[in-house]
């Protein structure tokens, strides 16, 4: 049965009315005219990333559309103290955690029939940091752009935003940023790839953004290191009869209030779980500013009653969510079989929220069911391995030189074979 409020829908569904995985967050449409902006970008450069900025609203026809890191760190001398102390803390605790991770990385050196094989662990040079400002400004997004490239090594780091206002200038600052671009969409992203008189070309993108922002993502790929394509955000919730339904509520609304596209949505065990996070988010809704938005995720989203929490895993792992928290009552156990998940939250205190600010890994996640085969935004997307070869004892490669030349022969690649001839002439 389907409860329903004057107000809002958060229907039962089953499994197979669910959203698809690998859901595209953007149409041809959209992918063409992306395609049309980086194209002009590309061969006009600034001159055209300023007209797109202003026909798209991102800029004023005499509008800044670039800060340095001068203008960010008098920008930040506006904020009131206690944000700015704020920024700072959330940017401490990512920073600890992405040294972290770096840590857990290591040099190699193996050893091989005459010498050694291994490799180093290096950071790219310029990376651009994308944070959207659709609805809201999101200074969270640029402390978690900005780190991971700055504690990864990166030399010059930029981030691009539209409309900026001061606590995004300020965030710039605290994480670090060598400038901030004023503009957003397609024509944002083509000015981090292909560079202009006032940012170096990135050899890396990050951050999530809008179809125009996926879609240009996605058409630089190829030429550009790029984190994910990220889609409307999501949240599963994986509950039991143990769970809290207030704040299960709370949850689902935090995420639903994204955008009318979030993708809020239980798993549970039980019936009565269900009644009462409805009638929770009734309660919850009647006083939340941003009630319009979360009214239509939730029509969107809905809830999965199951059989037992094994069926509850199987879905999970199906689901492969953007957020996925598990409030059971054997929640460890049951956090260990789901393996498919951007971000997990384990138990009720570990709040996706807490996630989304700063308590250390990132809140960049693989959206759409991409979650099976890509992580979420790390230190690591800033880092790059490059492997070496050094040959200390050719006499003692022999058999290095000798399997290379025939398996040349065997792939008809004589030059190859001859190249490694030559060394055993030698």
């Amino acid at each position: 049965m389907t409860l329903t409020s004057p107000s809002f829908t958060f229907a039962l569904r089953s499994p197979n009315d669910l959203p698809q995985k690998r859901r595209q967050s953007y149409d041809r449409q959209t992918l063409d005219i992306a395609k049309e902006i980086l194209g002009d970008i590309e061969s006009r450069g600034l001159i055209a990333v300023a007209e797109h900025a202003v026909r798209l609203g991102d800029l004023k026809a005499d509008g800044k559309i670039f800060y340095s890191k001068e203008d960010l760190a008098e920008a930040a001398k506006t904020i009131d103290p206690q944000d700015i102390e704020l920024l700072k803390r959330v940017a401490g605790r990512i920073g600890a955690f992405a040294r972290a991770q770096k840590d857990a990385l290591s040099p190699l050196k193996h050893p091989i029939p005459g010498g050694y094989a291994g490799h180093d662990i290096l950071p790219v040079d310029v990376a651009g940091c994308y944070a959207p400002a659709g609805r809201f400004p999101l200074p969270s997004t640029v402390l978690m752009t900005v780190i991971p490239a700055r504690v990864a090594g990166v030399k010059s780091v930029y981030v691009a935003t539209p409309r900026p206002p001061a606590i995004m200038l300020a965030a710039a600052a605290v994480a670090g940023a060598d400038g901030l671009l004023a503009i957003g969409g397609a024509q944002a992203i083509g000015t981090l790839a292909y560079g202009t008189e006032l940012n170096a070309a990135a050899d890396v993108i990050v951050g999530p953004g809008s179809r125009w922002v996926t879609a240009a993502k996605r058409l630089i790929a190829g030429e550009v290191s790029i984190d994910m394509l990220a889609g409307p955000s999501e949240l599963l919730v994986f509950a039991d009869d143990t769970a809290n339904p207030a704040i299960i509520a709370a949850d689902l609304l935090a995420q639903a209030e994204h955008d009318p596209d979030a993708e809020p949505i239980l798993i549970t065990t039980s019936q009565k779980i269900y009644d009462d996070v409805v009638i929770e988010l009734g309660k919850q809704l009647s006083n939340l500013p941003t009630a319009p938005t979360a009214i239509q995720a939730l029509a969107k989203g809905g809830a999965v009653l199951v059989k037992d929490i094994n069926e509850g895993i199987e879905i999970c792992n199906y689901f492969a969510a953007e957020h996925l928290e598990v409030m059971t009552a054997n929640k460890d156990e049951v956090a260990k079989q789901i393996h498919h998940c951007g971000g997990l939250f384990i138990g009720t205190n570990a709040a996706e929220v807490i996630g989304d600010y700063g308590c250390g890994p990132n809140h960049t996640l693989p959206t759409g069911g991409t979650a099976r085969s890509r992580a979420g935004l790390s230190v690591f997307n800033f880092l790059r391995i490059r492997t070496w070869i050094d040959i200390e004892n050719p006499d003692a490669a022999t058999g290095l030189y000798e399997d290379s030349s025939r398996m040349g022969r065997i792939e008809g690649l004589e030059a190859h074979a001859r190249a490694a001839d030559i060394r055993l002439k030698k």
